[in-house]
């Protein structure tokens, strides 16, 4: 059976995404520079391909 807290565990650095795409803290990462770093390889692309997927889950 799946664990219920897989979010807290695929999230071991939190803030590393907007570090590396050089957001300022506080500000939203722009979708389209999420689209884009998605598309590149390593952990880069790998947060942001977590951030899109946990922004479709959230509620409006």
């Amino acid at each position: 059976m799946a664990k219920s807290n897989w979010i807290q565990d695929a999230i071991k650095k939190p803030g590393a995404l907007r570090r590396s795409m050089g957001v300022k803290k506080g500000e939203t990462i722009p979708v389209k520079k999420l689209q884009a770093a998605a598309k590149k390889s390593g952990k880069t692309g790998q947060r942001a391909r977590l951030a899109l997927t946990l922004r479709k889950m959230r509620k409006n």
